[in-house]
């Protein structure tokens, strides 16, 4: 049954750090609508544990972060982009520090204002944290912006069902016109229109059996876009996270990357043999 339809300038489909980041820097100038599948911060970015990586202390350089990243991505990542994110990073921080994301400060006078980790695969300190729930103090942070501003209106608990798009009404232009979203409280499909749709829903972790993943990233949104002709590539590419607490009966939970970074070591579980203690 479909229900009312919404019109918004902009439909942004999840809400995580991406979505709501993007909806505050475009609501300056135009109407978004946020639509989160579950609660507004349940997502992947609430979990993230260990932090950041940006150039923020004098002694790291561009080009040391571009070339560790490429490294530990096995020469796979695109150069150009990678260098596109990490000349951007130092800008990205200091914005979520103006909107109010409260980092780690240093304990030492003498060092950089905001305390930094170093995680595995980079070679400089540039992990920019908050204690140990950075991903939950950037997404609160975010929702608490979101929520109170004029121009964006959100939709917790309303799961994109499809895209519309104009070939689906028969009309021969190519755009995306909006989506059909279920609404879970009514259990009615509604349409939101939309001049411009982003898809921001994350991966689809949850396809696998055991993953750290929260139990919405089921990717819903890589399913709609190509359902609607977008092209889709890098399937291959699922993130599992190394240090993890896992028990076969009980929800497992990943263990900050941190601990590599400042030392610790993986190692085989170490199992009691004869009359070995």
């Amino acid at each position: 049954m479909l229900a009312n339809q919404h019109q918004h300038d902009i439909l942004i489909i999840g809400s995580g750090a991406s979505g709501l980041s993007l909806a505050l820097q475009l609501a300056e100038t135009a109407t978004v609508a946020v639509l989160s599948k579950a609660a507004l911060t349940e997502g992947a970015t609430f979990y993230a544990q260990g932090g950041v990586s940006a150039v923020l202390d004098t002694s790291d350089t561009i080009e040391s972060h571009v070339q560790d990243t490429l490294r530990v991505g096995a020469n796979l990542c695109k150069p150009d982009i990678v260098r596109f994110v990490v000349e951007h990073g130092v800008e990205s921080i200091q914005w979520l520090i103006d909107i109010g994301v409260s980092f780690t400060k240093n304990p030492h006078p003498n060092g950089h204002e905001y305390h930094l980790h170093q995680e595995g695969g980079h070679s400089h300190r540039r992990i920019i944290h908050a204690a140990d729930s950075t991903g939950k103090e950037i997404e609160k942070t975010l929702e608490h912006r979101v929520r109170a501003h004029p121009n964006i209106e959100l939709f917790e608990f309303h799961t994109a069902v499809d895209l519309i798009t104009a070939a689906k009404l028969g009309k021969s232009e190519q755009r995306c016109l909006g989506a059909y979203v279920y609404d879970q409280q009514t259990h009615k499909v509604e349409v939101f229109g939309a001049k411009f749709t982003v898809l921001a829903t994350g991966g689809a972790g949850k396809v696998y059996l055991y993953t750290s993943n929260p139990d919405i990233c089921t990717g819903d949104g890589i399913a709609i876009a190509l359902r609607a002709g977008c092209r889709v590539a890098n399937m291959e590419f699922v993130q599992f996270h190394p240090t993890c607490l896992y028990h076969p009966k009980a929800k497992s939970f990943l263990i900050s990357e941190a601990l590599r970074g400042e030392g610790a070591k993986l190692c085989l579980p170490y199992r009691r043999t004869g009359n070995r203690p």
